[in-house]
């Protein structure tokens, strides 16, 4: 079980990883594209392109700081078998399960890892 621990420790640090770079693709992308389209609108529509680029820079910088960066502190966390580590990539998992298919796969292996590991385990009652 130690080893697929470890592989799952390093789901999450590339998974982290990679909605932070897309995050980061996503921001350089509106900065380049909305001013363009903002020029072309209506002078009355344009506050509508004001108000979008502040909300969806704050929605990316929301899902990197409750998704993305946990995954990257639970996947270190799990290469370095810290006992809390798994608790945090199952809430991890459980949220991944509604992204489908590639994080409804990782939230499946993650349930399976964790009850597992609790399997292994001796209850003391």
């Amino acid at each position: 079980m130690e080893n697929h621990k470890r592989i799952l420790g390093f789901i999450y640090i590339i998974s982290g990883s990679l909605q932070i770079l897309g995050m980061i693709l996503l921001a350089t992308l509106s900065e380049v594209i909305f001013p363009f389209l903002s020029e072309q609108a209506d002078p009355e529509a344009q506050w509508v392109f004001a108000w979008l680029i502040p909300f969806i820079r704050t929605i990316a910088l929301g899902v990197v700081l409750v998704l993305a960066i946990p995954a990257i502190i639970g996947g270190v966390g799990l290469l370095n078998q810290k006992k809390w580590a798994l608790t945090l990539v199952l809430v991890l998992g459980c949220l991944k399960l509604f992204s489908f298919p590639i994080g409804t796969a990782i939230g499946i292996y993650t349930i399976w890892v964790y009850a597992g590991d609790n399997k292994t385990k001796p209850q003391v009652v």
